[in-house]
């Protein structure tokens, strides 16, 4: 018993005394400074636009890393003697031997409702002198596509106010729709329409300049303030002034920000001013980054960088909010050649384009869309039923005409058939004319194409068409207002229905003078 006490009182005072070490010792480790274990690399070279950075042996791909004087770069090349660094801000003060820490934090964007209204660069800092922002969350610019089964088909249309657009080549909400030409032939104009014409819908939309003029990115912007399309807009910039780092990362940024709403249940529109800056941008990075070129010096994987953007463009099912994002993408051609590397590219991804001609450009047809080398992959199932009434007529007397004006230019006689083709086709691309910042309303586009393709306008000179068109917008909205809401609720107009807006619009051009012997003279 002795020894078992003795063991026991010995076990006890060996406890008491290991606790007093241990009291000891963390007090002396409270009082020692702690250590800070930071991984740092050291600049090995400065380029334009791009860092070698020796070290950072654990740094993620995307992952920002920060300079000694406070510059952002993202880390792209992850060799095995260094790591390529995408600079995103400018090169100043930046030199070999600098340091560069990580931050442990992927690349990220600001996102939330607090964007809307904002202008932004491709990191999400406010260049709109208006303050900070206090963003609801971050999410990462990088980020996977929804997967199939969280898609739901685009059956809801997407309303750009152009006639041209929403009668013939359709977008729906979901969609891809490539919108393509030469420079200087509009496209970026039919974008802002586009965006113009949400006002009152509930969509809300992303603007994302890559590359731009900073006059050209204001003009914009001051557009939206004057239309009050601010107020649902977010604009993100990356002009043609700023590193190419930025220019690479400011559509996924824009991307990002535009899913939030799209998964809150939101329908959202995107566009990208546009794409082929983009792509230059990227082979600028990846030549300083000694990656290795292929056609047009353009890297192995451009098709990638452009499909994985695009990818993120969908409509989800209920089951994930029911939410959508359009995207229109826009890329510019060179002496009208669809086939180049960047246009073929963006084509094969996307659901649609819309071809822009410069030769209809120069003949004052604008928007001088190519309905001809234009189409929408998801066509009709995206369009209100009243224009797939009059869409398919529309369309087949459009193609008659532009074949039959080649051939017209050398006969000097032309039958009464072909005269009388050319006279309605003539009158059909006067009517698919529009101005820019006046997009308009369903019900009367539907009342000036049904006029249209039911002959409302022959006899009519081309000069008098505007006019007439504004009769007829003006008598449906006061003597057809049950007809309006009808086709704007999504119905599709019975044969009465039919008839009696007919009967408004005749009534409406009655009193315009009309020309029976109009020749082609006056074309």
């Amino acid at each position: 018993m002795r020894d078992e006490h003795g063991t026991n009182g010995r076990l006890r005072l060996t406890s008491v005394a290991e606790l007093a070490f241990d009291a000891v010792a963390r007090t002396r480790q409270a009082a020692e400074p702690t250590l800070d274990l930071r991984e740092m690399g050291r600049v090995t070279y400065v380029g334009e636009g791009i860092a070698r950075v020796s070290g950072l042996p654990t740094v993620q791909a995307e992952e920002l890393v920060r300079f000694d004087n406070g510059r952002l770069g993202m880390a792209m090349n992850l060799d095995a003697g260094e790591v390529g660094v995408v600079l995103l801000d400018e090169r100043e003060d930046l030199d070999a031997g600098m340091k560069v820490h990580r931050t442990g934090r992927i690349l990220d964007a600001p996102v939330g409702d607090a964007m809307l209204g904002r202008v932004v660069d491709a990191l999400g800092r406010p260049v709109d002198h208006r303050g900070a922002i206090r963003a609801e969350m971050r999410r990462p610019v990088e980020r996977e596509a929804p997967a199939i089964m969280d898609r739901a088909p685009v059956d809801t249309p997407l309303q750009t106010g152009l006639k041209v657009v929403d009668a013939l080549i359709p977008v729906g909400r979901g969609q891809r729709e490539l919108i393509l030409g030469d420079r200087q032939t509009g496209k970026t104009a039919v974008a802002v329409d586009t965006i113009l014409n949400q006002r009152e819908t509930g969509v809300y939309c992303v603007y994302c300049a890559i590359g731009q003029r900073n006059a050209a990115v204001a003009s914009v912007i001051a557009d939206l303030q004057e239309y009050d399309a601010m107020g649902y807009t977010t604009v993100v910039v990356a002009g043609g002034d700023e590193p190419p780092g930025l220019q690479f990362v400011a559509p996924y940024a824009a991307t990002s920000i535009a899913e939030f709403y799209m998964e809150a249940g939101r329908d959202v529109l995107i566009v990208y001013d546009d794409l082929t800056r983009h792509a230059r941008a990227y082979r600028e990075l990846s030549l300083l980054l000694r990656r290795p070129p292929g056609r047009e010096a353009f890297p192995g994987d451009i098709f990638y960088i452009h499909s994985r953007l695009l990818e993120r463009a969908t409509h989800l099912n209920e089951d994930h909010g029911g939410g959508s994002l359009t995207a229109l993408p826009v890329v510019e051609t060179e002496a009208q050649n669809l086939s180049a590397y960047i246009p073929t590219n963006l084509i094969s991804i996307t659901d649609g384009q819309i071809y822009l001609s410069p030769t209809l450009f120069q003949k004052g047809i604008l928007p001088a869309v190519d309905v001809g080398r234009s189409v929408s992959r998801v066509g009709g199932k995206a369009q209100m039923p009243a224009y797939r009434q009059m869409a398919g007529d529309l369309r087949l007397s459009y193609a008659q005409f532009e074949e039959l004006e080649d051939f017209a230019r050398f006969g000097t006689r032309l039958d009464e058939d072909t005269h009388r083709t050319l006279q309605h086709g003539r009158r059909v691309r006067e009517v698919l004319k529009q101005s820019q910042y006046a997009p308009m309303p369903v019900a009367d586009q539907v009342a000036v194409l049904l006029a249209t393709t039911n002959g409302v306008f022959e006899g009519l000179d081309l000069s008098q068409i505007p006019e007439a068109e504004n009769r007829i917008r003006n008598a449906v909205r006061e003597d057809a207002p049950e007809i309006c809401a009808q086709i704007e609720e999504g119905h599709s107009l019975d044969d009465d229905a039919l008839t009696a807006f007919l009967q408004v619009a005749r009534r409406a051009v009655q009193s315009i003078p009309t020309n029976p012997d109009t020749t082609d003279g006056n074309a």
